[in-house]
């Protein structure tokens, strides 16, 4: 069993280093540069590193894809490409040993998200090990598409950043109305959404009982954006219905979409997001 796995990384004009090698590792050729700090020209540990001697951040964002034996992250800087770090690790089949693995694994991401220090953290793939892995950093992490992702956050990099909240989920959510239907899953759904860094706010609405019976228990789902970028997060639970509104740092409709994919991607890893 092998739950450590291994690191391989790659710069420009080196060969691929690992630490703890296996099977499954294998290091990505890529021309690019990362190894030494930008300001005072020390060299570095791995891509993107944060430069200890002069306290510089090296790295503004890292990119994980997520895959079930091997997790890339690509360190990024302004518009340019950094480096690539690969982890590894070995499947296990026995549930006990499997829930070990996948909190291993994540943790192994993390610390190298760790020694970064980026500003925001883009991550797609298997949505246990995200869950994992987002539980153990303090950075924003947000979701992009499985399909060139690395392309997606390069393309946004023009793009003015989205305000950061980093107020507490539960001191995010207030209003009116303080009721919230579905009990337990229906407050983790609120504070789910809250916890976003794009979530100014998450404010309750009166709850509509005159809905159709459903067996499928508490259900929330993220509505498409409004003009300004705010959302509402609808629950189900039963015959009641309720809307709650979600004020966010988004600019506009497009970037509003953007929130929303997140908000709905981290009901999915919860298992409460509805069709």
């Amino acid at each position: 069993m092998s739950h450590n796995g291994s690191i391989h990384y790659q710069t420009a004009g080196r060969p691929g280093s690992e630490i703890g090698a296996d099977q499954h590792a294998f290091t990505r050729p890529r021309n690019n540069q990362g190894m030494a700090c930008r300001r005072c020209g020390r060299p570095l540990d791995r891509p993107g590193d944060y430069c200890l001697s002069c306290d510089t951040e090296n790295a503004d964002a890292v990119v994980v894809e997520i895959g079930s034996t091997r997790g890339t992250l690509t360190m990024l800087f302004e518009d340019r490409v950094l480096g690539v770090t690969d982890i590894t690790t070995t499947p296990e089949s026995e549930p006990t040993l499997s829930t070990t693995q996948i909190r291993n694994y994540a943790g192994r991401i993390a610390d190298e998200i760790r020694r970064k220090r980026p500003d925001a953290v883009y991550v797609t793939g298997e949505l246990p090990v995200i869950q994992a892995m987002r539980s153990a950093i303090r950075y924003p992490v947000y979701r992009v598409p499985e399909s060139e992702p690395v392309e997606s956050v390069l393309d946004r990099r023009g793009e003015a950043d989205l305000e950061v909240i980093e107020t507490r989920p539960r001191d995010k959510i207030g209003g009116a109305h303080s009721t919230v239907i579905g009990g337990r899953d229906g407050m983790r759904a609120v504070e789910t959404v809250a916890g976003h860094p794009n979530v100014k706010k998450v404010v309750p609405g009166p709850i509509d009982a005159g809905g159709s019976g459903s067996r499928t228990g508490m259900r929330a789902k993220v509505s498409r954006a409004d003009a300004n970028g705010n959302l509402r997060l609808v629950l189900r639970d039963g015959s009641s219905v309720q809307e709650n509104r979600v004020v966010t740092t988004a600019r506009d409709h497009e970037t509003g979409e953007r929130v929303r994919e997140d908000l709905n991607e981290g009901l999915v890893e919860q298992e409460l997001r509805s069709e």
